[in-house]
């Protein structure tokens, strides 16, 4: 039998950066929900062929958020070089690794709000380029949408649990 862990879609429409900040945090809660409940060997656990698992799609995600808000945007040296793997270290607490991506998610969002608006330039380029906040946000949901549907096809395999 299936449980479903179903969330509403946000409905903020405000402004542009509302809207655009609560569909990134809704990627995010979704993603968070599917360790909901699991232990630490279910959360470790590799379904695929590939080194994906929950607790690695959080790590990925955790310097992902680092790079992209904290680096790319903020310009912060110590991001430049953020952990995007996947493969969780053994002695690496599953409490921590979720804990540090609530940390990241935390400092983003700090930079997100620092920022006038969207049209403010990364004090990074990509690709030899400044792009708009709005484009790194844009990419972030994405990113973080796509994981959190591997965590959800993840999550249904090991114990049934589905929804968004």
């Amino acid at each position: 039998m299936l449980e479903s862990q179903r969330e509403s879609v946000p409905l903020n429409d405000e402004d542009e950066a509302d809207t655009a900040l609560a569909f990134l945090s809704f990627s995010r809660s979704c993603l968070l929900k599917k360790l909901d409940g699991l232990e630490e060997e279910k959360l470790r656990r590799r379904l695929v062929v590939s080194d994906t698992t929950l607790l690695g799609l959080i790590q990925h995600l955790t310097g992902a958020e680092r790079y992209w808000f904290g680096y790319t945007v903020a310009g912060d040296l110590r991001y430049a070089d953020a952990n995007i793997g996947m493969k969780v270290a053994e002695d690496q607490p599953a409490e921590q690794v979720i804990a540090d991506y609530r940390a990241a998610i935390a400092e983003s969002d700090r930079h997100i709000r620092a920022a006038d608006d969207l049209d403010v330039r990364t004090a990074r380029p990509v690709n030899d380029e400044p792009r708009t906040l709005r484009w790194v946000l844009a990419h972030m949901t994405s990113e973080t949408t796509r994981h959190a549907g591997h965590a959800d096809i993840l999550r249904e395999l090991i114990d049934g649990v589905t929804g968004r």
